[in-house]
């Protein structure tokens, strides 16, 4: 049985086997190394589940459940918005800016990403909700929030600079000759 045909009509025929390409990567698809790798983590993966699963197995079950319908149901739907947002307020033509409106959404996204997982991780702190942690870290529990703007707000200054410099870097580079047709 031959391979099917692509949407031209030619058949599709498997890559080319060079040399270096060895019978166990021909039959497993990758690395020899990638295979104890990946068993690795399965058995490390299923080691934290078993230890994770000894306490409250039905409160932790419930835990995952729950945070997979919020995420899916609430905060993706969320983030979507938000992202489609900040994809129109920068821009997303087809004209000789696009290619800078994209890197700016990325300049978005990333500094958002990471404050959101830091709010995530530390929320019950950053809401003021735990007073007892107090004997833990040695600071009030009202600092959190506080600290939590300041390193979103330097996430995003930091971006910023990032894109700023990038596109600085950018115009020098075009002005000392990268778009000026040759002399003639």
């Amino acid at each position: 049985m031959g391979h099917p045909p692509d949407l031209r009509g030619d058949s599709v025929k498997p890559p080319a086997a060079d040399s270096a390409t060895t019978p166990f990567r021909q039959r497993y698809g990758a690395s020899p190394l990638h295979l104890p790798l990946a068993l690795a983590s399965f058995a490390l993966a299923c080691y934290a589940g078993v230890r994770l699963l000894e306490g409250d197995a039905l409160g932790v079950a419930l835990w995952f459940v729950g945070a997979a319908v919020l995420h899916d149901l609430v905060l993706l739907p969320l983030y979507a918005v938000a992202d489609l947002a900040v994809q129109r307020l920068l821009g997303r033509g087809a004209g000789p800016g696009a290619r800078t409106a994209r890197a700016g959404v990325n300049h978005v996204r990333v500094p958002a990403f990471v404050s959101g997982v830091l709010l995530l991780v530390y929320w019950p702190l950053v809401l003021g909700q735990v007073g007892h942690y107090t004997v833990t870290t040695g600071l009030p529990s009202d600092v959190f929030l506080g600290r939590w703007l300041l390193i979103t707000a330097c996430l995003f200054a930091a971006s910023a600079a990032v894109l700023a410099v990038r596109l600085w870097s950018g115009r020098v580079r075009r002005g000392r000759g990268g778009g000026r047709p040759a002399p003639g």
